[in-house]
């Protein structure tokens, strides 16, 4: 398909998009402004392949300034996309319930040393040393569907000291070197700000977070529902059955996550699988069984020194032989503070999980997710905001028909 057929494909919903844009970036102060917001946002929606800002361009529009003004929009116009994201919020939340707010960890794999934030680390998706940028996304998780509405780029310390590499990305005075932690939090605080519904439980892999107690705490002392994935070593000590009516066992005998949850003394058989952030595609359903046990977690206090709260520390057991059998757990190993929840609705919120990841490929696939360069900081901001909206507009609609209720 040309790009002229495209665009005229398009064309039928084009007062349809005018209106999404003039509702999420109607607050950019200029009229060209919102125009090269428009012209991004169509790019996305209809360019094949690769999604550079320069085919981009060329794909909804002949002008051949075109590229360089989209780039001079994406790159250096001083906007903010905090307002656009929120009314991004505010857009999904009227369209469908909220079932979670689910954070997924995205690796950006880069050549040289010129994209934002770049550094080397190690990528557990791709088993190596990876020269890459790292961020997080807060999705909303709908029913069949999650939509990215937030972003967080990791910035490393060499990034934040250095005034030449700040100068250079476009980095502003008031953003430093945060922990990947402070920036789960943020994340979380930052919607709890913007939604109009009821605080949708918190979804979100820890398990590569060397300060996950701490976090844990923190969301707690925030008054959140929440279910993470939590590092195998996680420390932990095994609680009474009466859901804190017993006290905690000395700090001696804690444990790992992980070898509790094998010794987990509650078992509960589900026929569907415990898919988790770091679910492989096409995974077929197979028998298997989920071991539980209530827990607490020192360095995870939620009230004044000396209180202490239950969870349900949960995984996957399989039967027959092999690692996933009878010696051990498979995937990702849960914690949560919904302790009463029953395992059938905790589950469904670990899926979420996997359809958050699975988000992220088809950002990747289809929206440019790893395509943008991202050489300055406002500008990775503000390809993330585009993107998701775009994801948002084509989503959105086929979601409502596929619920819709029967005749």
């Amino acid at each position: 398909m040309t790009a002229h057929m495209r665009t005229r494909a398009l064309a039928a919903g084009g007062t349809a998009l005018d209106e999404f844009t003039e509702r999420l970036f109607g607050h950019l102060p200029r009229a060209d402004q919102r125009r090269w917001a428009r012209v991004y946002l169509q790019g996305l929606l209809t360019t094949p392949g690769k999604k550079s800002v320069r085919r981009l361009a060329a794909s909804v529009t002949a002008s051949p300034t075109a590229s360089q003004s989209l780039q001079q929009f994406i790159n250096a116009s001083p906007w903010e996309w905090g307002p656009a994201r929120a009314e991004l919020v505010r857009w999904v939340e009227e369209r469908h319930p909220v079932h979670a707010w689910t954070i997924g960890q995205v690796c950006f794999p880069k050549r040289g040393e010129h994209s934002v934030g770049v550094h080397r680390r190690f990528d557990p998706v791709a088993g190596r040393i990876v020269n890459c940028q790292f961020g997080f996304c807060l999705f909303l998780s709908l029913d069949g569907m999650s939509v990215p509405v937030d972003w967080r780029l990791v910035l490393p310390e060499s990034w934040s000291v250095d005034p030449a590499l700040r100068r250079r990305a476009r980095i502003s005075p008031e953003v430093a070197h945060q922990s990947p932690e402070s920036l789960v939090l943020e994340l979380v605080d930052s919607i709890a700000t913007r939604t109009s519904s009821v605080r949708a439980p918190v979804v979100a892999d820890l398990s590569r977070l060397g300060a996950a107690a701490a976090l844990i705490g923190m969301f707690g002392r925030r008054g959140h529902d929440f279910l993470v994935s939590v590092p195998p070593a996680l420390a932990v000590c095994a609680a009474g059955p009466g859901h804190g009516s017993e006290p905690a066992r000395p700090a001696a005998h804690a444990t790992s996550a992980g070898g509790l949850a094998r010794r987990g003394n509650t078992s509960h058989p589900y026929a569907a699988p415990l898919i988790g952030p770091d679910a492989r595609p096409h995974q077929h359903p197979r028998p298997l069984r989920i071991q539980s046990v209530l827990v607490r977690v020192p360095g995870a206090d939620v009230a004044a020194p000396g209180a202490q709260q239950t969870y349900r520390l949960f995984g996957e057991r399989c039967p027959g032989p092999g690692p996933r059998g009878a010696g051990g757990t498979g995937g990702a190993v849960w914690l949560t503070n919904m302790s009463r929840h029953p395992m059938d609705g905790l589950l469904r919120l670990v899926r979420q999980s996997g359809r958050a990841s699975a988000t992220l490929g088809a950002l990747a696939d289809d929206f440019g997710l790893l395509d943008f360069e991202g050489r300055s900081f406002p500008g990775w901001h503000h390809h993330m905001t585009l993107m998701s909206a775009a994801y948002a507009y084509k989503g959105l609609p086929a979601l409502r028909e596929r619920y819709a209720p029967s005749a």
